[in-house]
């Protein structure tokens, strides 16, 4: 696998492959929370995409990463911001009702966990049992992957800069 993660200190099992940057982005099929449309890797192609995998809205980390998120974007017109979990797409339009995110797209990866399986983040057994690996990954306007963090520490937040630089980068701002 080639990565370790752990939650509070506690190794957890992940499935699927280790991504680099420099390699192409997987496929991934995700509903959308506001209207469950489906959106593939082909829908935002043409765009940079900032994917952000968190492993539940409802916990405060991932709260607080989608909400920084949600600020940055305001400074990155030509950048998507996805969030992406297997929380049910009911919860997730809630919480972003309650949280007033508007500028993250908010995804789920409930129905087959592609997303999880193809970018080596879909969590196997334990509490967390098919929740993602808060991971960030950063997909240029061709679908290759340009910047990758799978965060160490399920419970701690991503490198934000790292990921901006290489989004800001990639869409030549």
């Amino acid at each position: 696998m080639g990565k370790s993660i752990t939650l509070k200190g506690n190794p957890i099992t992940v499935e699927g492959p280790t991504l680099v940057a420099g390699s192409a982005a997987p496929p991934f099929s995700l509903q959308l929370a506001t209207d469950m449309s489906d959106v593939t890797l082909a829908t935002g192609k043409g765009r940079v995409r900032v994917l952000s995998a968190v492993p539940s809205l409802d916990t405060p980390v991932c709260d607080k990463e989608t909400r920084r998120f949600n600020e940055e974007a305001a400074k990155l017109p030509n950048v998507d911001i996805y969030t992406i979990s297997t929380d049910l797409p009911f919860a997730i339009k809630r919480w972003c009702g309650a949280a007033g995110i508007e500028r993250v797209r908010c995804m789920s990866d409930h129905r087959t966990a592609e997303f999880g399986r193809n970018y080596g983040v879909l969590i196997k057994g334990g509490p967390l049992d098919r929740c993602l690996a808060r991971a960030i990954f950063v997909v240029d306007q061709n679908d290759n992957l340009v910047h990758v963090e799978y965060v160490p520490e399920i419970a701690q937040e991503p490198n934000y800069e790292a990921a901006l630089a290489a989004a800001r980068k990639a869409a030549g701002a």
